[in-house]
């Protein structure tokens, strides 16, 4: 009988294993978008849209050096992908991201056809998917979107507010 120990690696949740295209692994991407907004000091979202099993559109915030307040990681990577397809209608795609869209990134979701929204943090003060309104359940709709929220929560809430915690401290200790 083997009695080889298997040690958890710390670099499990850096390094998602191809194996296994679950909501955790897309999850993980976008956690790793959400570095690279921290990396250019911009507030750390990451977005990934899955379809099919790929990876079709990858993006973080870049307001802060565009200047452009519509900049979130979710309109971008939207954007990316309907340029990928060919068509404003993402049918079929899954959008992950690191924070519960706010209003704008929620109707965009919504207007957009995304079959399903994964997040992992959610907002109780600007998310629209659950937090501060459902938007996804407005009577009327034409579009119905599937929510999961709570995927790697933990560490993507960990990231976002140690963030907000150095911007918080005096530019001297930063």
């Amino acid at each position: 009988m083997d009695e080889t120990r298997h040690l958890p690696c710390p670099f499990d949740k850096l390094f998602p294993s191809q194996l296994e295209r679950d909501d955790e692994f897309f999850m993980k991407l976008a956690y790793n978008m959400a570095i690279d907004a921290w990396r250019k000091d911009e507030v750390p979202i990451g977005a990934i849209i899955e379809y099919n099993g790929e990876v079709i559109a990858a993006a973080h915030n870049m307001t802060v050096s565009t200047n452009d307040p519509t900049a979130h990681a979710e309109m971008l990577a939207i954007t990316q992908a309907s340029n990928f397809i060919g068509d404003w209608r993402l049918n079929g795609a899954r959008l992950y991201v690191t924070k519960e869209p706010c209003p704008m990134c929620s109707g965009a979701s919504i207007m957009a056809r995304v079959s399903k929204v994964i997040y992992a943090v959610g907002d109780p003060k600007m998310g629209c998917l659950g937090g501060a309104t459902p938007l996804h359940e407005v009577p009327g709709l034409n579009h119905r979107v599937e929510i999961r929220s709570g995927v790697l929560e933990s560490e993507c809430r960990e990231l976002i507010q140690a963030y907000f915690s150095l911007k918080r401290q005096p530019k001297e200790s930063n």
